[in-house]
C-alpha cells in the first residue's frame, strides 16, 4: 500500500530467537527509530515488557492480541509508543539457553507478518536473527529466513544479498549471491546458464522496483580463480557464465563480466556499480563484511513483499553476559532500509 510522504511506513519487526540478542537490538533500534518507521514489535509481549523495562525505563510499549489486530487492524499509538502484536512463547526464557520448546512461536512471529503485510497492516518485514535448531528440535523442518518466507508466499526462486556502507567512506555495496549455503564442492554443478538467468532477472527487477535504480549496473565475478584465466584455471566462466551474461545483455540487463572476484572489490570498479554477483558465499561476503559488519544489512530478493534483517546471528553469548552489550547498528540499518524501500517501492 502506499505511504504517504511525512506518514512513517509501518514495519513488523520479528524479535527473533528470545535467548539472543534479538529481542534487545529489535527493541532498541525500534525505539531509536520511532521517528523515522512506526516499528511493530512481534513477539512475546510480557517478555518484551520486561526485556524494554531493563533495557530503558523510558521505553514504552503497547501490547495488543493477535485477535484484536484481526478483527481490527492496526491502531494508531504515535511515536511516544511502541506497539507489540503477542505471539506468547511456550517456556520461560533464560539468556543464551536455547529451549525447543519456544520453537514454534518463533516460527508464528514469521506467519504473523507475512499475514500482515498481505493485510496491508504492515508495509515490510525487518528480523531479528533466529536459531534454526531450535525451530528444528520442535519437529519443523527449517533451513533459514529465506527458504522459509519464499514457501510461505508461493515465491520459487529468491536472491540472499547483503548490502551497507563501508566504514571508510567507499560506495554503498550491494553484493547479491548466485548461491547461498551450499558446500564448497558442490558450487560449480550447481552454477548453470539457467540458475544465472533467473538471478540476474530477480537482482534486476528488484534493483528497480524495490531500491529505485532505473538502469542496474551489475558486477559479475568469475568462479575460479583469475576468473578461469581463459580456461587454464577452469572452464566455468567460458562454458556457463559468460554465456549467461551475453544472454542477460539481450534482455536488457547490464551485466558485466566475469571478474576475477580477487581484485573486483575495488572503488575504482564498485563506485560504477549498484550490485555486485558473487558465485557462492564466502566468496562475496568476506569483503563485505569487513568493509560493514556492524552496519551490514540482508535483503531478501525475489518476494513479492519487503524483507530485510540483520547481517550477524543470535549471539547466545553475549545474550547470557547481560543486556546492553549487543550493537543494534545492523538492526538500525535494516529498519532504515526497508524504510527507503518502502517509499521506492510506491513509485514502480
Amino acid at each position: 500500500m502506499a505511504v504517504p510522504l511525512g506518514v512513517r511506513p509501518t514495519l513488523a519487526l520479528t524479535v527473533g530467537e528470545p535467548a539472543g540478542i534479538g529481542p534487545e537490538i529489535a527493541i532498541r533500534a525500534a525505539w531509536a527509530l520511532r521517528e523515522v518507521a512506526n516499528c511493530v514489535l512481534v513477539g512475546d509481549a510480557a517478555f518484551l515488557a520486561l526485556t524494554a523495562s531493563l533495557v530503558d525505563p523510558n521505553i514504552r510499549l503497547a501490547a495488543l492480541s493477535i485477535q484484536a489486530l484481526r478483527n481490527g487492524g492496526l491502531p494508531h499509538f504515535g511515536s511516544e509508543r511502541i506497539a507489540v502484536v503477542d505471539v506468547p512463547l511456550a517456556a520461560h526464557v533464560v539468556p543464551g539457553v536455547l529451549d525447543a520448546q519456544n520453537g514454534r512461536a518463533v516460527l508464528a512471529t514469521l506467519d504473523l507478518a507475512v499475514e500482515g503485510v498481505g493485510a496491508g497492516w504492515f508495509d515490510a518485514i525487518v528480523t531479528a536473527p533466529l536459531q534454526k535448531s531450535t525451530i528444528n528440535e520442535a519437529g519443523i523442518a527449517f533451513s533459514g529466513h529465506t527458504e522459509y518466507l519464499a514457501e510461505k508466499t508461493g515465491t520459487a526462486k529468491v536472491v540472499m544479498m547483503l548490502a551497507g556502507q563501508p566504514a571508510n567512506g567507499q560506495p554503498y555495496l550491494r553484493v547479491a549471491l548466485a548461491t547461498t549455503h551450499l558446500p564448497l564442492k558442490d558450487v560449480p554443478g550447481a552454477i548453470t546458464t539457467d540458475l544465472l538467468a533467473q538471478v540476474l532477472d530477480i537482482v534486476q527487477a528488484d534493483l528497480r522496483t524495490k531500491f529505485g535504480i532505473a538502469a542496474p549496473r551489475i558486477l559479475v565475478t568469475g568462479l575460479n580463480p583469475h576468473a578461469g584465466e581463459n580456461g587454464y584455471l577452469g572452464r566455468e566462466e567460458i562454458d556457463v557464465i559468460e554465456p549467461a551474461l551475453a544472454a542477460a545483455r539481450a534482455r536488457g540487463i547490464d551485466a558485466r563480466g566475469p571478474y576475477p572476484a580477487d581484485t573486483l572489490f575495488q572503488p575504482k570498479y564498485l563506485q560504477d556499480a549498484d550490485c555486485v554477483l558473487a558465485m557462492y558465499h564466502d566468496q562475496g561476503l568476506p569483503t563485505l563484511k569487513h568493509a560493514t559488519f556492524g552496519r551490514g544489512i540482508n535483503v531478501t530478493l525475489g518476494l513479492p513483499l519487503i524483507r530485510t534483517s540483520v547481517d550477524h546471528g543470535t549471539a547466545l553469548d553475549l545474550a547470557a553476559r547481560g543486556l546492553g552489550l549487543a550493537d543494534c547498528g545492523s538492526m538500525e540499518e535494516a529498519i532504515r532500509a526497508a524504510v527507503s524501500m518502502v517509499r521506492a517501492s510506491q513509485y514502480n
